[in-house]
């Protein structure tokens, strides 16, 4: 069985979608209509900015999600998913190809995130980290261990590599004790804060206004959603799912174990500069196949 997997932050790339727009008069419309639903030319910064332009969370977040609306409309009949899941941003995505929201509600609502974790990221300074070659439970143990500094785990992205999400002092600790542990590396990510940690909360408030007022619909095909792994068609749950987000852990690890359980042996990454999905999914199980859209 084939599902379809979007990318979240991270996925940037200088350039992205310009060959779309220039050679496709309904993806032109689309990223037209993105810019005037956003208030300002987001496809501009999108063809024409630098790396360190389209780092910046309230550019970056829109872009992915809408160049991987952009793959999919140009995919036409050829997307096809029995069922649809995304990394963290990614699930705004699939819902949206899914047909379990409108483009438009999809991208003000992605706009709302980017804001609303940027404020967040400003209200407390903070970070995430690359956890290499320790088991899961390992890091676990130790983030729970600490009990004085913010530090949790966030992305759960694939056997051996766990993400965690903290305050600056808790990340400091935590790398400190995981290489005592036997962690191969911890690396520091270049994000602006910790996000999928308590301290999005600010930021979960805010979105859960928009989310609220915004129509949600049972998509084509089952959601796999992040924070439980599991799939998910009705709308009251898609959308409590959505908010718990932002301050739970992005589970992919389980995603798509869980997945492949239930049967899905092909793998579709859609959008973003492509591979970031595939190269995970080849680390959980490589008996799974995997392209891009």
């Amino acid at each position: 069985m084939k599902a379809f997997v979007f990318p979240g932050q991270g996925a940037q790339f200088e350039g992205m979608g310009q060959d779309l727009y220039n050679e496709n008069e309904s993806i032109r419309s689309l990223f037209e209509n993105a810019n005037e639903i956003l208030g300002f030319r987001l496809s501009d910064v999108m063809f024409t900015g630098d790396a360190e332009a389209l780092k910046q969370t309230n550019i970056t977040q829109p872009a992915i999600f809408l160049h991987s609306i952009a793959k999919v409309k140009l995919a036409g009949a050829g997307f096809n998913p029995q069922a649809a899941a995304g990394h963290s941003l990614g699930e705004f995505s699939a819902l949206v190809a899914t047909g379990a929201m409108a483009f438009e509600d999809g991208l003000k609502l992605v706009h709302a995130r980017a804001m609303a974790m940027q404020e967040a990221c400003e209200l407390t300074p903070s970070t995430m980290a690359a956890v290499l070659g320790l088991e899961d439970e390992v890091v676990e143990k130790i983030c729970a261990a600490i009990t004085d500094e913010v530090v949790v785990p966030a992305n759960y992205n694939s056997s051996g590599q766990l993400v965690i999400s903290g305050s600056f002092a808790g990340i400091k600790k935590a790398g400190e004790l995981l290489t005592e542990a036997g962690a191969r590396r911890v690396v520091e990510l270049a994000v602006g804060g910790a996000f999928h940690s308590p301290l999005m909360k600010p930021a979960q408030d805010k979105l859960a206004a928009a989310i609220e007022v915004t129509a949600f619909a049972e998509p084509r095909c089952p959601i796999y959603q992040n924070v439980d792994a599991s799939p998910h068609t009705d709308p009251a749950e898609i959308k409590e799912n959505l908010l718990k987000q932002l301050t739970s852990p992005v589970r992919w690890t389980q995603t798509v174990q869980q997945m492949a359980a239930d049967g899905f042996t092909n793998f579709i990454e859609t959008g973003g500069k492509g591979g970031i999905l595939r190269g995970l999914i080849r680390r959980i199980d490589r008996s799974l196949e995997s392209a891009n859209i």
